[in-house]
């Protein structure tokens, strides 16, 4: 069996999960437009640079869960996807999950599992490694991340834990290959057998150029 690994973010997805979640509860008048609108395009271009401090990033996305009732965000989150999510979802990207539909496959996203959870599911890939929401015994989230934090080196730290949950290893596939259009996901990209470029931002294009990587697009 192969692992195919898939980040989420500009590469599945033709957008961000993680941005347009702010901007649907900007939308809704959950958070209010003044304060967090100009805030969640700053994270972004930060993360878009390389220059995100995941920390700061997360206290500003988990923050809000821990504000209203888990039912209610559900609610929403359920009118997210159909809205938001469910447009950036390219054939493209539906056939090249469907093409690893053989192997293992993984979508292993910064995002938090709260907001990513679904959208895996909709693209039938059985397992998630994402950024997790600490959550309270009741359930409800308490606004702070639990863990490590799935980016950068995180996520190939995080992966090799859930191999390891899964009395797995690198060596325990035939192939492993990771989609990513970031170079924030080089630490990844240079750890697998088969790094595949998709959509790649200009710095992950160059390393893919110099490196002979596979590019792609999915749009």
């Amino acid at each position: 069996m192969n692992l195919a690994l898939f980040d989420l973010d500009n590469t599945l997805l033709a957008g961000d999960s993680d941005f347009e979640w702010a901007q649907f509860l900007i939308h809704k008048g959950v958070l209010d437009r003044e304060v967090y609108e100009a805030r969640n395009l700053e994270f972004y271009e930060q993360y878009r640079a390389g220059t995100l401090d995941i920390h700061q990033f997360l206290d500003f996305q988990l923050k809000p869960l821990s504000r209203h009732p888990r039912a209610q965000l559900e609610a929403w989150r359920a009118e997210y996807l159909r809205v938001r999510i469910l447009p950036m979802m390219t054939v493209k990207a539906r056939d090249l999950v469907d093409s690893h539909r053989h192997d293992a496959r993984v979508v292993v996203t910064a995002t938090n599992s709260f907001v990513t959870r679904p959208i895996a599911r909709e693209f039938g890939i059985e397992h998630l490694v994402a950024t997790d929401p600490e959550e309270r015994s009741d359930g409800e989230f308490t606004g702070r991340v639990n863990g490590l934090p799935c980016f950068r080196e995180g996520k190939v730290a995080r992966v090799e834990a859930w191999l390891a949950e899964h009395g797995l290893h690198w060596s325990s596939f035939g192939e492993t290959c990771f989609y990513s259009d970031s170079l924030n996901d080089l630490p990844l990209l240079s750890k697998v057998a088969r790094p595949v470029a998709v959509d790649p931002d200009e710095t992950l294009r160059e390393h893919a150029l110099a490196r002979g990587w596979e590019i792609l697009s999915l749009r």
